[in-house]
């Protein structure tokens, strides 16, 4: 099994998962729009995980339900209930749907504008920002009195709303201003698994 990753993206939720498994992988870093990983993946976006004669696997919220599927003894997946199995469905595309398209444009600001001028670029970041707050608010609320985003226990969403958190760290409002999104990422940050993948990373807080 091979993950494909950039540091600090979303790919740090399946290496997270993957140390949580323990069973061996590799890592592999690489520059998404370089050539070569384009021929791996051609949408030229991280992760892709190859696992033996899969192909290439990419859409981070599918590997995290691949990983959840193939290890049913790490319990990292629903609770076996119809229930259940909605609630891990419907974080995982808050996650995807919502929270990451909202930190597009504060991240690559020169992608939703012709207009190249400093101003244009810090009103779509402002615009994007807002966006942010939104899902975050909405978010700070869901985890009040939750140590886990889904159910009592952790789930493939935890890392996977810890690498979304973790991007909070660049916007103009400090994630110290959702005390229950703070909480939830600073008791993350003190799993050995976190802190094994960010280590391989090179990231820090």
């Amino acid at each position: 099994m091979k993950l494909f990753y950039a540091p600090g993206t979303c790919a740090l939720a399946p290496h997270i998962v993957l140390e949580w498994i323990g069973e061996p992988y590799e890592l592999e870093k690489v520059q998404p729009s370089s050539p070569d990983y384009l021929k791996i993946n051609p949408l030229g976006q991280v992760p892709a995980m190859i696992d033996g004669s899969s192909g290439v696997m990419n859409q981070a919220d599918a590997i995290l339900k691949y990983l959840a599927h193939k290890y049913p003894d790490a319990h990292l997946g629903d609770d076996g209930t119809s229930l259940g199995a909605f609630e891990v469905d419907r974080w995982l595309a808050f996650f995807t749907g919502d929270v990451h398209p909202a930190f597009y444009p504060f991240f690559r600001p020169q992608r939703y504008t012709t207009d190249d001028s400093e101003s244009a670029l810090d009103a779509v970041k402002q615009a994007s920002f807002k966006l942010v707050d939104k899902v975050f608010t909405h978010l700070d609320k869901h985890l009040e009195g939750k140590d886990y985003v889904v159910g009592s226990h952790r789930t493939i969403v935890d890392p996977y709303a810890f690498a979304m958190i973790r991007w909070g760290n660049y916007l103009p409002k400090p994630l110290s201003e959702y005390p229950n999104i703070y909480r939830f990422y600073q008791e993350f940050l003190e799993d050995e698994g976190v802190k094994r993948a960010m280590k391989q990373q090179g990231i820090k807080k």
